[in-house]
């Protein structure tokens, strides 16, 4: 199944409309004063809205993507019309400056930092004549995430394997692609260092432990995709990673999701669609007669049946959110 222009016409509408949704609102916000006792839209005048901060970031990157896919988008003017509005110099200064405030050094790291730089190479690779101009705009804040993320890569010690927003191969696998995209041999080198560090000697990985009641990434599935992407011998890594993975029924049959209002459970949506991601990568980086080729492409069906339809019209538990992690399982 690949994304249809319907699709991508249902999808833009979702942050479409709560980009500019302020509440409700979960901030993790860190005060150093009482100056900072502020609302979601003056700490964050562009990423206020789709509840919280990375939903946001990657609701912008989602309009991007549709447009770039379908340029006639029936939604086109008013994506351009919300990027205008949001995208200004004064907006970005007050951005950046709540990431280099006192004590806000772990502010969004990784997760947010993997979705700003996924935003911003779509910007740079935008067809939309306006998107030089907003990509020109962000670029402080870029390049201030970009450093952040080499530094965090410096001395992080031992990488983090949850299925939540703390996740390194999932950021990683995000901020490699930025790099690639703009020839960015630092942050590269800086990338595949670390995922070797980090998971070049994994084997046996235990994945037949997830999922977690909350996790929308498989910390498994995510390494995977990472590793496929810098690995010297993908193929030989997998099979000593996850030796036959077709027997492990946990990872290769969807998250069963029993509340799709609740804004932990519906995490699980977010699961199934971000594996079919990882699955599709992964079935692409290795050989087409590799024996785990027929039982990756039967979990892509299994798990895009069991959530691709309830993107549309969800709770906004998943709806502000969703929509991203549905273009990512299509592509």
């Amino acid at each position: 199944m690949s994304l249809s222009p319907i699709q991508a016409e249902a999808f833009a509408n979702m942050p479409l409309t709560f980009l500019r949704q302020e509440y409700p609102n979960h901030i993790m916000h860190l005060l150093n004063d009482d100056g900072d006792v502020l609302p979601p839209r003056e700490l964050h005048p562009i990423f206020y809205g789709c509840f919280d901060w990375h939903s946001a970031v990657h609701g912008y990157w989602l309009l991007l993507r549709c447009l770039r896919r379908f340029p006639e988008l029936p939604s086109r003017e008013a994506i351009i019309s919300l990027f205008d509005e949001h995208f200004t110099e004064a907006n970005v200064t007050r951005e950046l400056a709540y990431f280099t405030a006192p004590f806000r050094a772990s502010f969004e790291r990784p997760y947010g930092y993997g979705w700003l730089l996924a935003l911003a190479q779509e910007l740079a690779e935008s067809t939309l004549p306006q998107a030089k101009r907003w990509s020109a705009l962000l670029e402080p804040l870029t390049q201030d995430i970009r450093a952040r993320l080499i530094g965090y890569l410096e001395k992080l010690t031992y990488p983090i394997r949850v299925g939540t927003h703390y996740n390194t191969a999932f950021a990683l696998a995000l901020g490699l692609d930025y790099a690639r995209s703009r020839h960015d041999a630092e942050l590269e080198t800086a990338i595949i260092d670390g995922a070797n560090r980090f998971y070049q000697h994994d084997v046996n990985y235990p994945a037949h432990y997830e999922p977690g009641g909350d996790e929308y990434v498989s910390g498994a599935l995510c390494e995977a995709l990472l590793m496929s992407q810098v690995s010297a011998d993908f193929p030989g890594w997998f099979d000593r990673y996850l030796p036959e993975v077709a027997s492990i029924n946990a990872l290769m049959h969807p998250a069963v999701v029993s509340d799709r209002t609740d804004p932990k459970i519906a995490h699980l949506d977010g699961l199934n669609l971000s594996r079919t991601w990882c699955f599709k990568r992964i079935a692409a980086a290795l050989p087409a007669e590799h024996p785990a080729q027929q039982a990756l492409q039967q979990a892509i069906t299994r798990h895009l049946d069991a959530s691709l339809d309830h993107v549309v019209g969800s709770h906004y538990s998943g709806g502000h959110w969703l929509a991203s992690f549905a273009m990512l399982a299509l592509e």
